[in-house]
């Protein structure tokens, strides 16, 4: 019997409303708010994402494990990575780690506009 119940993922960052519209428009979905520091995405299908404000945020530093390491990171399934890989940059993602071995890795990795790493992974096609 489970103790608990998934109710979301809170991501910390220096600007709660800029980087759930950067999700919105990666995933989809509503984004909400009752306050300035903190931030709803309801994606399709469900999940909930959350952004609080962090005043003295600072990124990890990925792949590096002695400071500012990853604390955990999002992966997202794609159909065509190409035109995802373009979306996201558009949008404003930096890339980290996107050589896939000619997409034999499956999947590559990016940093959201406040440095929280995420990875695209293949999902079909």
């Amino acid at each position: 019997m489970a103790v608990a119940t998934y109710c979301l993922v809170a991501v910390d960052c220096p600007d709660p409303a800029a980087l759930a519209g950067f999700y919105q428009k990666v995933l989809g979905g509503e984004v909400t708010h009752d306050n300035d520091r903190w931030y709803d995405l309801r994606v399709p299908g469900g999940a909930r994402l959350a952004f609080q404000l962090a005043p003295d945020y600072r990124p990890p530093e990925w792949p590096r494990a002695d400071r500012n390491s990853q604390q955990a990171h999002l992966d997202f399934e794609v159909e065509d990575m190409e035109a995802a890989q373009r979306d996201v940059l558009a949008l404003g993602a930096t890339p980290l780690d996107v050589d896939d071995d000619g997409g034999k890795r499956g999947f590559r990795v990016f940093a959201d506009p406040a440095g929280h790493p995420f990875c695209l992974c293949n999902g079909g096609g």
